[in-house]
């Protein structure tokens, strides 16, 4: 099995690393990474300039670009075979919820799913990387699942708890939960007084009930949620179908 990893922590991030080296032992790998941080760029593809790719000292390579750019070029022309799956992560911090449509890290797995090839986005629910190692075991132990039982391509969005392995729930299929709107930005000013703003916190949770990505999780569970790409509203495509009669 060959495996295109990628993330936007970067590829210095400690969830790329230990991901990396829990699927060496299983497939054929090949990692794709920004060159920093690109938490909450979403599904941007970088239009406005070249991009560079680079090879790390570990054979990892780095792109001066977003989780999507990273496996947009790596598909669509850095890469001589295509892969039978792309996975995404260690995120640094979950991904539920509201919070994947601003996700990096689902993006990177959302730009292989519409390339057709099956994708696996993985999170961490706390940031600070505690017992990444047991995230990463999981993660093998969810690649190894293959899912074929499931229409191909499927795309994955998988949070797992910080916990030791052995404490860690079962996995559960979940759906998305919901939040409140975010806390307020964060007015300061810079080194020359001009005014500046800080995106603020995520909100709390508005729909954390049982079958949720947040519920799973805070059980110690691990949630898995299927995702799909259309965004039409069908119930308002019916009702502007008469508007428009």
């Amino acid at each position: 099995m060959r495996i295109l990893i990628s993330n936007d922590d970067g590829y210095l991030a400690p969830g790329i690393d230990a991901l990396a080296e829990a699927l060496a032992a299983v497939a054929d790998i090949t990692v794709v990474a920004p060159d920093s941080n690109r938490s909450g760029a979403s599904n941007s593809l970088s239009l406005d300039r070249p991009l560079s790719v680079s090879k790390a000292a570990n054979g990892f390579y780095f792109v001066n670009g977003t989780p999507t750019d990273c496996v947009h070029v790596a598909l669509t022309g850095m890469l001589d075979f295509r892969p039978d799956l792309v996975v995404s992560g260690i995120n640094n911090g979950q991904n539920m919820g509201d919070d994947t449509l601003y996700s990096g890290t689902v993006a990177a797995a959302t730009e292989a799913y519409l390339f057709g090839i099956p994708a696996i986005a993985f999170s961490q629910v706390h940031h600070g990387w505690e017992h990444v190692d047991a995230a990463a075991r999981v993660a093998r132990e969810i690649v190894l699942r293959r899912f074929d039982a499931l229409p191909a391509p499927y795309l994955l969005n998988v949070n797992i708890p910080n916990l030791p392995y052995e404490q860690l729930g079962p996995l559960v299929p979940t759906r998305l939960g919901r939040r409140h709107q975010a806390e307020p930005v964060i007015r300061s000013q810079d080194p020359r007084g001009r005014e500046i703003f800080w995106i603020g916190a995520p909100g709390a949770c508005r729909d954390a009930g049982e079958g949720t990505d947040f519920y799973a999780t805070a059980q110690g569970q691990i949630s898995v949620t299927p995702l799909q790409i259309d965004l039409t509203h069908r119930t308002q495509l019916e009702q502007l179908a008469r508007e428009l009669a």
